[in-house]
């Protein structure tokens, strides 16, 4: 396939990072990990996108915004074959369901200016406002730590091999520099990033100290810190019951952050 077959049916990558709003170098990850895996190329090496890699990029889309890992879309994946038009039609159900909500707010709101003006009482409806904004309120259902690193490559696999967290995304520049990673932890994630003098963000390497710790909580306090030691965890002190209720250990990384692994005492 040549240059010329970029019509009307397939883009370039660069006109499906503007279309979509996502980067070029997320689209890149997820062709490299094999979650985007029907794009074409041109004899030039260039990549096309068809019906086909935008059908997927759309179930990828849907899956990340409801929270899922990229491993769990993978398998997501798999299982549930091809239905586009399912997964439309759950996605317009739940856009429906919410534009029904947001008019049912705008009509009391309407209703509760003119009892404003009037001087009515306006309990119930103040009520009933709170019922729909606490219905249409974007809920905290996932955080994501971010921790500064001077080598994002190198912390990514401590963080896996000692610390036992999941395996995440590592985005690189043009030059194969690792700008972005991330770390699945239980129901989070953690974000490493680099180090930025416009925003003041700095490792602990170069603070001369942690500013803060991450706080983890493990099935068995004892367990992890037997597997941390035997992958050569620098360990600040061992497992100890503390007054505040917890059983806890602490560690640091190789960059200087500063880690707590524990359980609540029965």
């Amino acid at each position: 396939m040549d240059d010329a077959a970029a019509d009307g049916t397939v883009r370039r990558i660069g006109e499906i990072a503007e279309a979509t709003g996502l980067t070029v170098r997320t689209l890149h990850y997820y062709e490299e990990i094999g979650l985007l895996a029907k794009v074409q190329r041109t004899q030039a090496g260039h990549r096309l996108y068809g019906g086909e890699a935008v059908e997927q990029l759309y179930r990828i889309s849907l899956l990340r915004q409801l929270g899922l890992p990229l491993e769990q879309i993978r398998a997501t994946l798999d299982t549930a074959g091809n239905d586009v038009g399912s997964l439309i039609g759950d996605h317009l159900a739940a856009l429906e369901t919410r534009l029904v909500a947001e008019n049912r707010l705008r009509s009391r709101l309407l209703r509760l200016v003119d009892r404003f003006e009037s001087n009515e009482d306006t309990t119930g409806d103040l009520l009933s406002v709170l019922e729909d904004m606490n219905m249409l309120k974007a809920t905290v259902d996932r955080r994501i730590a971010i921790l500064v690193y001077e080598d994002i490559e190198a912390a990514h696999e401590y963080l896996i091999r000692v610390y036992g967290f999941g395996p995440g995304e590592l985005m690189r520049d043009p030059d194969g520099n690792v700008v972005h990673g991330q770390i699945q932890a239980g129901d989070g994630e953690f974000w490493l990033h680099t180090e930025s003098e416009p925003f003041g963000l700095k490792s602990p390497n170069h603070l001369g100290g942690a500013s803060g710790t991450m706080a983890i909580m493990v099935d068995d306090v004892d367990v992890h810190y037997r597997l941390a030691v035997s992958e050569g965890a620098t360990i600040r002190y061992e497992p100890v019951d503390q007054p505040y209720g917890y059983r806890e250990y602490s560690a640091v990384d190789p960059e200087g952050h500063l880690w707590s692994f524990m359980k609540p005492l029965s």
